[in-house]
């Protein structure tokens, strides 16, 4: 897990769909990418909504936009959630996407 490289933490770092989204694609969690809209579920921003700004592999974190904190000299710092403890509600859909989606259901 600590020494995975970059390829498989990408499937690491996936997140639960909502419950309308897994309904209409018939999958239950995907790799969690840089536009997707997700809410927090856990922990002390549960309830916030935003989008991934950034999905730092090496150090497996997620930022989301508006989950800051600010600094003792007055700079704002993202602060990293676990993709496991968002949910998805909105995905950024592209080709690779779509096939990706097409692949994992499992209504067919």
């Amino acid at each position: 897990y600590f020494a995975a490289p970059p390829h498989i933490r990408r499937k690491l770092m996936s997140s639960p769909l909502s419950k309308d989204l897994r309904a209409k694609y018939n999958v239950r969690s995907l790799p969690i990418r840089r536009d997707d809209e997700v809410i927090i579920c856990r922990g002390h921003f549960h309830d916030r909504e935003g989008k991934v700004t950034q999905v730092y592999r090496k150090k497996w974190p997620i930022h989301i936009e508006r989950v800051t904190r600010d600094k003792a000299n007055g700079q704002t710092v993202p602060i990293g959630i676990h993709p496991s403890k968002v949910m998805i509600t909105k995905i950024k859909m592209d080709k690779d996407r779509k096939a990706l989606l097409d692949r994992k259901n499992r209504a067919t």
